[in-house]
Parts: structure tokens; C-alpha cells; sequence
């Protein structure tokens, strides 16, 4: 539904057979057929929701619109099937004027939702189905689910208001493929790669790719056989010429093979497509077809690209044509059957090119036979000699014909393009004597004939020998080259200053001293942990730049790459550092635990105010009112607790009210604190998420069913050491209490939790003092939004349950409560998740963590390093891939590089499978010793540049790329994507070093 409504919005239209449509009806039909009940889905019938929507039609007068509706179109599609075989193409040609509608075979598959789509009565039938399901469905089915059933109703409410059109425009088959259908093209036919493009400056350092033509006719259709069917005659294009078993030799070492010649004309271009036979006669099945490799031999020449026409007549009268292009390269010869078939393809060519061109020398008429080959006069000492005139031996056989476009200036002599058997040298002296067409003669340029020389002429012609026109020629190439030499180095002296700085100088080669394409393997680790000296730090890292590590050793590798270890490192020192980030861990945790019990206390007042407000119906006075406006960004959100209002209360009731339960929402034991809650709080109508209620200490009481209130305790020591020696000197009556909490966590009783709470009441009156009240809103804020992230946070991952989620939460909240001042963007927990995956351990996670953020904390809003990445990533694809560069600057000029922005700010961790970013961290932590400090700019680099033939065919813009990058997520090919990194890494080295 989404990328229905996006289509809408920035195509300006949804055409009938969009393949987001075909997806919709399939998806819908799905959820129709849902535990569909065998009445209501009939026992005969195959079809189940024609059934439904029949039994549906017969309650429902909609739906029995609906039902006449595609029983006449079932007749039409069924009367078409049923005509003679000789009568369908008549009917593809005439498709634009006639009455039957035209369905594809996935319209039909789906024709009974996709009508009711297209008669906007979807959402009303399925909202009908909703309304009665115990009719059709089962209890446990979909629509009879009371949420899921009136969601699925109203998610088609949008596409159901939108208009679909049946126009077939001239790109019709590209408007809206999806990310993974052109992917799928490219690998059908992105071998194809038979023209070359427009010649364009190549990249500096990088040998030009070849690729298809850029018109859209040098492009494929959506699937093989869309493109066999282009070759006969249809809307967007006009079948010329077409001619069987024109005989094509692919390669030197293979037969000729036989082919269908056809030239199309569309509005602005022509081109002439061979195909072989084997791709025409219809006996390969979709997927051989998709696959066959004649595909390789196929050609697509459009005809602005071709200069010359070469015609050679055989001994066994058969003709062959030679295509030439405009840099001289030849295409494959084409031999024509026996008989006039060159002459008549010639003919249509001529009149193919019309208005805009004409062949040079055009064709001649001759009366009662139509075209004939141009006849041309030599002139030979004082004596003309008309080829008819010749003998049959002697007459020319060879023709040059060049593709002309009056109004363009041509830099060549046609003359010069004229070659005939039987003049030989004869011909060079004819050309010497006689002006040539290139000069400013009018006269000369525009008789009736223009190779009818002329007898005479007024005007004076400067008649420069061929030989000095080679020297001009000569001495323009020359300086062409020079300048563009010079042009050249001076670019190259600017791209050596500019992006010196984006990789290091010093290039370290995979191979030597031995190669490095394992990476680190979980034997070289043990070597180097038995010995430290049997592999240095820049060996270890260049295994994992060019390889990676094994999946075993990551744990003990990763804390090496992010510097919470130092290569060398002793055994003793390693646990001496894992005892300091304990400790410190353990003291920082302590310290947003107990703030986070203020902070729960504050909201817990706020709500409480509210609630008498609205209990009484009387105004509050204006001390709780400031203080619920100074909370409302969060009180209404979370951190709410429907609790006993009294504190005092509370405490009395504390042993015999059940309501008063001291859990957290993030135990299982929450469940029963709000099934317990009195009807006044727990009811919908309420309006109170009660789902996220929180008790004052629930906090820490969640942190006592982890076992971990010896933190708290220990960090609310160390935090108010001396007011807590003020008020509470009785500091071994606190450890009992720990001791009795941990060991007996599942037996504990009321009196011991009453107890507990006491004593935390106590800790959070001291801390309030010492904190602030932005200090407070500041922390309860950013507990809000780690609260909302984690809970979300990779869910469908096998490694986060709940008690992971935890640990992943508490190791956030102590980063966060150490970077108050950057405070929780979101995306740091899409950071953090892989660590806690790989390690598994808090403490060493959160060293880590914040070691990562050292770099990453640059990439949020309140660091610089965002602008500079775009900045940097424009420079090294104009460099890299200009081609791509003016492609991307000329459709809507997207070299901002906006669609990098998540790329760069989570590592490309969302684009990549879990398995793949462990391996891409990995190389971007070894790459800042190895290549490059910047390597995430090659990685986004090599992604673009992986899909530059899809970019570049289907001239994406901004909300085009957006939506292929975005579809395209998690199904890169990381491999390759990294191969591709260090290549372009490699290439700017090589690119500085050669000075």
C-alpha cells in the first residue's frame, strides 16, 4: 500500500498493470483466503475466492456488481482464446482501437480483487466480509481477528480512492518496476552489452565500461519474451522491414546463423534488431529462454550511431551489409538471401530516415521497377563511360551509402565514402579533379543529383590536394590530444591535493608476504595467542581487511579492532582493563539507576495531580500545574504509574491491598501488576497506556530480578557517600539487605519488598537534592526514547529476548548518562545491537560502545561529519565514474548524496543481513591501519556503482534511487560490495602514488 500511494504521488499515476498493483491483489487474496470456511469457499470449486466473492454477492449488492462484472470479462478473455490462430496478431496490431480489454495472464490470475481495486469497492467488500466474518471464517482466521480484520479494511481505503490508468506510454514497461525486478533484468540481460555508448571522457585512473545504448529502445522489455514480441508490429513502434533467415556469423570460430531481421521506427529514432531463430520459434520455455546463450548474438544497432553502409555482392549473388559506426568499429556482417531482399531493405531504410536523414547517394527510381542502386558516371581523361554502357563484368558490385542529416555539417568528403569495384585508382585521380561536396559551392552541394559532377560552375573552388587535408587533419587531432592531455594533468594535480587526505599512501598488497583472502582464521589466532610475536598487528589487520575474521574468534578479535584491547597486550593486563571497565560500568550504572528512581518519583506526583484533577473535576492549584506543564513532553507518554495516589496510603496498604505490586513492566510478573489494577486505571477508556506503568522503585526492582541491586546500592554509596553517612550510618543493615534480596529473589516476602522500598525512598529523598530540574527532564527524556528504540530494536532477531533487550538497555542508558550532553539519537541502538550479538557480555559491550561512538558520534546531528561525507563521496565519483556523475547531476541533480544518509550514520547496518555487517565492521575497523580511515566512503561508492548499469538504464532520480536503495535492503551482495570498496581504494592510491 505504501508504494502504491508513493507511485501515486511522485509518478502522477498508477497504471492497471503496475506490478505493485499485481502484489496487492495477491497479498489481499491471501488474507481473503485466510481459514476461509469450506462452505463459504464451496467444495467443488478450485476457484475459492470467486466463491467467496459470489456467496459475498448475493448479501451484498456491491459485490454482485462486482461479480457481473468479471464474468463478462472471464467471457471476453475466453472468446479471445477461442479465435484462430491467424486472426491474434491481427488483433495485437489493432489492440489500441478495440473494445476487448487486454489482460495479462497476472491480471487474470487475480481478476477478482484486482476489478474490485480497480471499481474502488475493495475496501467496502472486505469491510463487509469483516463485519460478517463468522459467516465465512473461522474463529482463528485473519479477518474474524478483531484488530488485523478492520486494519486490513482500512489500509485499502487510500489505494481504492486512487485513479488507474490504461494508457501504455512510451515507457510503459519501465514505469514502476520494483528494485528486485530490475535487478532480475540486469542479470537477464545485463550481458548484453553489445554497443557502446556515446564516447565521454573516461574516468581518471578507470578503464571505460562498455554498456548498451542509452535510448529506450536499446533496452530490453520486462522479460524475454516482452522482447520477441517487440519485434513485430505494436503501439509504441512501426515495423519497417522484416526478413527471415538473414544469416549473421556472431564469431569467428562459429557457423553463420540464421536470424529475423526487422528495422522499427518510433517517434524519434530507428533501429534495427537481429534476433536468432532459436529465440523466435517459441520452443524454449521462459526460464530457457531467459537463459539461453543466444541471447549474446542478438543485436540491437540503433541507427544514429551507424555512418556507413557497406554492400558486398558474393560470387553466389548473395548480398552482405556491413555496419560501421561512428569510431569506426564494424558490426557483424548480415547476409541476405538470394534475390532483391538488400534492395528493398535499403529502400525501407531510406524511408525510415525521412524527413530528418537520407542515405548519401540516395537510391535511384527507375520507372516499372521501382528502386534501383544508384548509377553512377567516371569520368576518365575527356570521356564519360555511363555504367550501362559497361560491360556486365565490369559493372560495380560494391556500394558505400553514408547516413546523412542536412542541416549537420559533415567534417568528411562523400565523395571520399564512394568506392566501386572496377575504378581503383582510377577513382582517387576523379576525386582530385573534380571539387568535392565539402566546400562552400551551393551549386555544387545541391544539384539534382549530387553525384552527377558538375559540367561547369561560376563560382571558384580552393581545390586542396587530399595529402594537405590529412596534414590539417592531422595537426587538429594533435592538438586535440595535447590539450587534452594537458587539461588532464592539471586535473590530476588537483584530485592528487584533494583526496590525498581519503586514503593512505602506503599501499599494503593482499598477496605479500603471503595472502590475506582467508582473512583471520581461528588457527592464526591461536598462534598469535601462544606467541605474540608470530604475527605483528599490521599482519593480523591485513588478514582482516582483505578477509575478514571467523566467525568463532570474533568475540575475542572485535574487543582487539575497537581498541578496548591493545595488540601485545599481556594476559594479566587484558583482565587488569576488564576489572577497571567493570568497576566503572557497575559505578555509572548505579548512578542513572538512581536518578532514574527521582525521575519515576516526578512522573509518578504529575500523574497523580492529573488524576485528582479529573476524579474531582476541580482546578489544581498553580505549583501542580507548573510542574505537569514543565513534564508534558513526557508524562502522557511514559514512566507513568496508576499506583495508590497517597504515599502515605500506600505504605499502610503496602501488606494487604493487592493492587500495590512493586514489579517492573520489563518483568513477566508485569502482566499480573496490570491485570490486577482497579477498573477505574486499567480500563481502554481510561485512556493510560497501562501497559508502560511504573511503581517508584520499579526500576530497581527490575534491576533485583536481574540480580543486579549490588550496583544500585553500590554507585548510591559511592554517589552521596557522606550524606548517606549523615542520615543512614547503619551501613550493614544496607548489605544484609542485598545479600537477603539476591539469594532469595523468587521467595522474597511482602515485608522484605516493603523493606526495600524504604530504603530506596530514602537513597532517592538524598539524590533529589543534588540534581537539577533540567538535570531530571534531560534524563527522563532521553530513558523515553531508549525505552521506545529497544523495545523495537531488531525484534525479529533470534538473539533479543527480553533479557537481552535488558542488558541492551542498561548498557545504553550508562553511554547515554556519560554523553548527557549528545544525549540518545536514534540509530545508537542499531549500533549497539551487533556488539551485544557478537560479544555477549555488558561490560564489554558498553567499552566497546563507546569506543565505536568515538567515530560515529561525528556522523549525528550535533557533529560535522555528515556534510563532509557527502561532500567527499560527490568528489570521488566525478573522479571514479563521471559518466555516472553527469547521469545523476543531469536528473534532478542528486550528487548531494542525501540517499547515503542512513548508510553512513549506522555503518550500513539496515542495508546489509546481520551476517554480512559483522563482516563489513570488521573490514572498516582494520581499514583505518590498512587503506583507508574513510573506507565507508568506498563502500558507498561500490554500492552505488554495483547497480550503475540499472541507475543509468532506467535514468533513476532522487525518489527513484530512494525507493531501489530501500527496497533493495538486506539483499546486497556484501562479498562483492567489498571486493568492489578496496578496488576503488586501490585505484585512488595507485592514483596519487603515480606522480
Amino acid at each position: 500500500v505504501k508504494q502504491i500511494m508513493e507511485e501515486a504521488v511522485t509518478r502522477k499515476f498508477v497504471h492497471e498493470d503496475s506490478s505493485h498493483i499485481i502484489a496487492l491483489c495477491g497479498v489481499v487474496e491471501a488474507c481473503l483466503l485466510h481459514m476461509l470456511k469450506r462452505r463459504a469457499a464451496g467444495f467443488l470449486r478450485t476457484d475459492k475466492v470467486a466463491a467467496l466473492f459470489t456467496k459475498v454477492g448475493k448479501t451484498y449488492a456491491v459485490a454482485g456488481d462486482i461479480c457481473k462484472k468479471v464474468q463478462e470479462l472471464q467471457q471476453q478473455v475466453e472468446s479471445r482464446k477461442n479465435q484462430p490462430n491467424g486472426q491474434e496478431p491481427l488483433k495485437k496490431q489493432g489492440s489500441a482501437t478495440s473494445k476487448t480489454p487486454v489482460l495479462t495472464p497476472q491480471a487474470i490470475k487475480h481478476i477478482w480483487v484486482r476489478t474490485a481495486l480497480i471499481e474502488k469497492v475493495l475496501d467496502k467488500i472486505v469491510q463487509y466480509i469483516v463485519d460478517n466474518c463468522s459467516k465465512y471464517y473461522e474463529k482463528e482466521a485473519l479477518l474474524a481477528d478483531p484488530v488485523c480484520g478492520p486494519i486490513l479494511a482500512s489500509l485499502l481505503v487510500g489505494p481504492c480512492a486512487l485513479e488507474y490508468t490504461k494508457l501504455k506510454t512510451a515507457d510503459h514497461y519501465w514505469t514502476d518496476p520494483s528494485a528486485d525486478e530490475l535487478v532480475q533484468r540486469h542479470r537477464i540481460h545485463g550481458v548484453h552489452g553489445r554497443q557502446d555508448s556515446p564516447s565521454k571522457r573516461p574516468a581518471l585512473g578507470i578503464r571505460k565500461r562498455h554498456s548498451s545504448g542509452s535510448t529506450s529502445e536499446d533496452r530490453f522489455a520486462a522479460s524475454a519474451r516482452e522482447y520477441v514480441e517487440s519485434l513485430h508490429q505494436n503501439s509504441r513502434t512501426h515495423l519497417l522491414y522484416g526478413k527471415n533467415n538473414v544469416l549473421v556469423q556472431p564469431k569467428d570460430d562459429l557457423e553463420a546463423i540464421p536470424g529475423y531481421l526487422s528495422l522499427h521506427q518510433s517517434a524519434d529514432s530507428l533501429t534495427l534488431k537481429w534476433t536468432p531463430n532459436q529465440l523466435m520459434n517459441g520452443t524454449l520455455g521462459d526460464s530457457e529462454l531467459e537463459k539461453s546463450v543466444y541471447w549474446d548474438y542478438a543485436l540491437i544497432v540503433p541507427l544514429s550511431q551507424i555512418v556507413c553502409i557497406h554492400c558486398h555482392q558474393q560470387p553466389e549473388s548473395r548480398w552482405t551489409l556491413v555496419l560501421v559506426s561512428q569510431d569506426g568499429t564494424q558490426r557483424p556482417p548480415l547476409h541476405f538471401p538470394q534475390g532483391g531482399h538488400l534492395l528493398a531493405f535499403l529502400s525501407c531504410l531510406e524511408n525510415g530516415l525521412l524527413p530528418r536523414g537520407q542515405l548519401e547517394p540516395p537510391l535511384w527510381s527507375q520507372q516499372g521497377k521501382g528502386k534501383v542502386f544508384p548509377k553512377l558516371r567516371k569520368r576518365n581523361s575527356n570521356k564519360s563511360v555511363d555504367l550501362e554502357e559497361m560491360p556486365a563484368e565490369d559493372t560495380s558490385t560494391d556500394y558505400v551509402f553514408r547516413i546523412i542529416y542536412p542541416g549537420h555539417k559533415h567534417d568528411n568528403n562523400t565523395s571520399d565514402m564512394i568506392e566501386m569495384q572496377g575504378f581503383g585508382a582510377n577513382l582517387l585521380s576523379w576525386q582530385l579533379e573534380h571539387c568535392s561536396q565539402g566546400s562552400s559551392c551551393v551549386s555544387c552541394s545541391t544539384g539534382s543529383s549530387p553525384y552527377d559532377l558538375p559540367s561547369c560552375c561560376n563560382c571558384i573552388h580552393d581545390r586542396t590536394p587530399l595529402k594537405m587535408l590529412c596534414e590539417s587533419m592531422k595537426r587538429q587531432i594533435v592538438s586535440r590530444a595535447f590539450y587534452g592531455w594537458l587539461a588532464y594533468c592539471r586535473h590530476l594535480s588537483t584530485v592528487r591535493t584533494h583526496l590525498s587526505a581519503l586514503v593512505n599512501h602506503t599501499i599494503i598488497p593482499p598477496d605479500k608476504p603471503s595472502s590475506a583472502a582467508g582473512g583471520l582464521t581461528k588457527e592464526v589466532w591461536s598462534k598469535y595467542q601462544k606467541d605474540k610475536k608470530n604475527y605483528k598487528e599490521l599482519e593480523l589487520l591485513r588478514r582482516v581487511y582483505y578477509g575478514g575474521v571467523q566467525h568463532e574468534i570474533r568475540k575475542e578479535v572485535w574487543p582487539f579492532l575497537l581498541g578496548h584491547y591493545k595488540f601485545g597486550m599481556a594476559k594479566k593486563e587484558m583482565e587488569q582493563v576488564d576489572e577497571d571497565i567493570a568497576l566503572r560500568y557497575q559505578k555509572v550504572m548505579a548512578e542513572w539507576k538512581a536518578c532514574e528512581v527521582i525521575v519515576k518519583q516526578r512522573e509518578k506526583e504529575s500523574h497523580s495531580a492529573t488524576l485528582a484533577k479529573f476524579s474531582s473535576g476541580s482546578s489544581i492549584d498553580s505549583h501542580v500545574q507548573r510542574l505537569i506543564h514543565r513534564d508534558s513532553t513526557i508524562s502522557n507518554d511514559v514512566f507513568i504509574s496508576v499506583d495508590e495516589t497517597d504515599s502515605a496510603e500506600r505504605d499502610s496498604k503496602g501488606q494487604d491491598d493487592p493492587t500495590f505490586t512493586m514489579v517492573s513492566t520489563d518483568t513477566p510478573a508485569a502482566v499480573a501488576a496490570v491485570e490486577q489494577q482497579s477498573v477505574e486505571f486499567d480500563s481502554p477508556d481510561s485512556g493510560l497506556p497501562s501497559s508502560r506503568n511504573y511503581s517508584v522503585a520499579s526500576g530497581i526492582l527490575s534491576s533485583i530480578d536481574d540480580g543486579q541491586s549490588v550496583s544500585f546500592e553500590d554507585g548510591a554509596e559511592e554517589e552521596t557517600s557522606t550524606d548517606l553517612e549523615r542520615t543512614d550510618p547503619d551501613t550493614p543493615r544496607v548489605q544484609k539487605h542485598k545479600s537477603a534480596v539476591l539469594q532469595s529473589q523468587d521467595s522474597a516476602s511482602e515485608e522484605q519488598l516493603c523493606s526495600q522500598v524504604d530504603y530506596l525512598m530514602d537513597v532517592a529523598s538524598v539524590c533529589a537534592a543534588s540534581y537539577t530540574v533540567e538535570l531530571l527532564d534531560t534524563v527522563a527524556l532521553n530513558l523515553h526514547r531508549i525505552d521506545k528504540d529497544v523495545q523495537r530494536c531488531d525484534r525479529n532477531y533470534w538473539y533479543f529476548t527480553a533479557d537481552n533487550l535488558e542488558k541492551l538497555r542498561n548498557v545504553m542508558c550508562s553511554y547515554v548518562w556519560e554523553h548527557l550532553e549528545v544525549g540518545y539519537v536514534q540509530g545508537m541502538c542499531d549500533l549497539l545491537a551487533p556488539l551485544m550479538v557478537i560479544l555477549d557480555n555488558d561490560q564489554l559491550a558498553y567499552s566497546c560502545f563507546s569506543h565505536l561512538m568515538k567515530r560515529m558520534s561525528q556522523n549525528f546531528p550535533n557533529g560535522g561529519a555528515m556534510d563532509t561525507h557527502f561532500a567527499n563521496m560527490r568528489s570521488l565519483i566525478q573522479i571514479l565514474d563521471s559518466e555516472l556523475f553527469e547521469l545523476m547531476h543531469q536528473n534532478g541533480d542528486y550528487t548531494h548524496f542525501y540517499f547515503c544518509y542512513r548508510w553512513f550514520l549506522l555503518d550500513f547496518k539496515r542495508e546489509l543481513l546481520y551476517e554480512d555487517v559483522f563482516t563489513v565492521w570488521e573490514v572498516i575497523w582494520a581499514a583505518k591501519h590498512i587503506s583507508s580511515e574513510h573506507f565507508v566512503l568506498f563502500i558507498a561508492l561500490a554500492l552505488v556503482e554495483v547497480y550503475r548499469e540499472i541507475i543509468r538504464d532506467n535514468n533513476m532520480d532522487f525518489t527513484d534511487i530512494i525507493k531501489f536503495f530501500n527496497e533493495m535492503a538486506e539483499h546486497h551482495d556484501a562479498e562483492e560490495i567489498l571486493r568492489i570498496a578496496r578496488d576503488l581504494v586501490y585505484k585512488v592510491q595507485t592514483l596519487i602514488e603515480n606522480k
